[in-house]
């Protein structure tokens, strides 16, 4: 057992953001411990290794003005918790789960680890029903289902924080109200403007109420960036299996949870990985990406929006690529697109929801969608085509069908994907979009859809 209460003072090595206590008996993995330096506030840190009689402790606030003998460590003898309740809605808190708004900290509630657990895959349920993002481009071709875990790949400068900004501005779950449904945001390392444009939208949108926002900023300690999504989601999953909520978790931005995930690694000695990662990078990801999903006998579910940031738009880099390995899809941010000014610059064809199938169609959103989305998606390919070849031979050159499948491939770009950032748009209404841009093409080419889709719904007629 860990021996509460007893104080050590034989600091024997300061590794980075680490330090190592020698002589230390009974002390546990994951173990909090309080770190009294004189003349400074009290500091909190946590077990990373044990071995025999000596412990390595990760310091939240960082290792500056600790010296061997200037510091008394002290085991608590449990986990780090953190206290959640229904009250952390419409609330802000930095990575630790601190208030930040200048309130006081929820009193109902209760203390829970933040560790938690993967759900156990016997208790699941298979992921159904839609959350509408009020966005056209992912309602429409990557539908977003409760319980799924479908991470954004974006790239340095391309405009995510605006895009998750908005998500959490027009996301719900049903056109009666959402009263049921709530958002946590969970932001690492964000820069001083984007905290502030996170901030500024937070006061200024009427979702806030449904909205809980745990922001870890770049000049906080980055060792505090390995605590803030498992704060986040040990809310998250209080709010879904003990008050029976559906909630929206986002992650943004989880290549900065990756790169301090590496410093403590490379701070601990561990033999490196791929990139310099450490082995068990695709074990510690997966710990967080599989506390999603929906658990019989419970009314809620949790589905995750992870956002990173590929290095160098490299979709092979370890964090894009395994992160793909544990989630089911992805959407993809294309620069070209940002550079042509279509907002969201989603990437249609290397962007998909794998779970997409069961929240989709009659019942659900509307019949004619699986059958529209997998037609738009064949023409946009063959648009994709013809484009390649007019750089060969010149658009003087390619057939009448072709320059109508350019034109329809413009027209898609520029009204369908492209969308205001405070135009939000409904199912009924992504859908009926969808079959004016399909119009365009001559009704023999468009072999996914059925007689009767057509004759309801082609030239927008009667789509209703």
């Amino acid at each position: 057992m860990t021996l509460i209460n007893k104080e050590y003072t034989n600091l024997k090595k300061i590794l980075g953001p680490l330090i190592v206590v020698e002589g230390v008996e009974g002390a546990g993995y994951g173990e909090m411990v309080e770190i009294a330096l004189k003349g400074h506030p009290l500091r909190h840190g946590r077990v990373l290794q044990v071995d025999e009689q000596r412990a390595v402790i990760e310091v939240y606030q960082g290792t500056i003005n600790i010296a061997k003998k200037n510091c008394k460590v002290h085991f608590k003898g449990k986990p780090m918790v953190v206290r959640v309740s229904k009250e952390m809605l419409g609330r802000m808190f930095n990575g630790m789960g601190e208030p930040t708004d200048g309130m006081p900290s929820p009193m109902d509630g209760d203390q829970r680890d933040i560790n938690g657990l993967p759900l156990n895959p016997i208790c699941r349920t298979y992921p159904r029903d839609y959350i509408e993002t009020g966005i056209s481009i992912i309602d429409l071709m990557t539908t977003l289902i409760r319980g799924q875990k479908l991470p954004i790949f974006s790239g340095n400068g391309l405009p995510h924080n605006k895009l998750v900004a908005q998500i959490i501005r027009q996301a719900n779950i049903s056109e009666q109200g959402n009263e049921n449904f709530a958002i946590v945001l969970a932001a690492m390392g964000l820069k001083n403007n984007e905290a502030e444009f996170f901030k500024q939208n937070f006061e200024t949108m009427g979702a806030a109420k449904n909205v809980a926002m745990f922001l870890n900023l770049a000049d906080d300690p980055s060792i505090e960036r390995l605590v803030t999504p498992r704060v986040a989601l040990t809310a998250a999953e209080y709010l879904a299996f003990d008050l029976g909520m559906h909630v929206l978790v986002i992650l943004t931005d989880m290549a900065n949870y990756a790169e301090a995930l590496r410093e403590v690694s490379s701070a601990r000695e561990e033999v490196p990985s791929r990139k310099g990662y450490p082995g068990y990078f695709y074990s510690d990801l997966a710990s967080l990406y599989e506390r999603a999903g929906r658990i019989k006998g419970h009314k809620g579910s949790i589905t995750q929006l992870p956002i990173l940031s590929m290095p160098n738009d490299d979709i092979t880099h370890p964090i894009p690529d395994l992160t793909g390995f544990i989630t089911e899809g992805q959407i993809i941010l294309e620069r070209e697109l940002t550079v042509r000014n279509v907002y969201p610059p989603v990437n249609v064809f290397p962007s998909l929801s794998r779970l997409m199938k069961n929240g989709i169609g009659k019942g659900m959103t509307r019949d004619d969608h699986p059958a529209l989305a997998s037609q738009l998606y064949a023409a946009y390919s063959h648009v994709k085509n013809i484009r390649s070849l007019v750089q060969v031979i010149g658009e003087d050159e390619i057939s009448e069908l072709d320059k109508c499948y350019l034109h329809f491939g413009e027209i898609l770009e520029k009204k369908l994907i492209n969308q205001g950032y405070y135009e939000k748009r409904t199912m009924e209404e992504t859908l009926d979009l969808a079959w004016q841009v399909l119009s365009i093409l001559p009704e023999e080419v468009l072999n996914r859809v059925s007689r009767e889709q057509l004759e309801k719904h082609y030239g927008n007629k009667n789509s209703r």
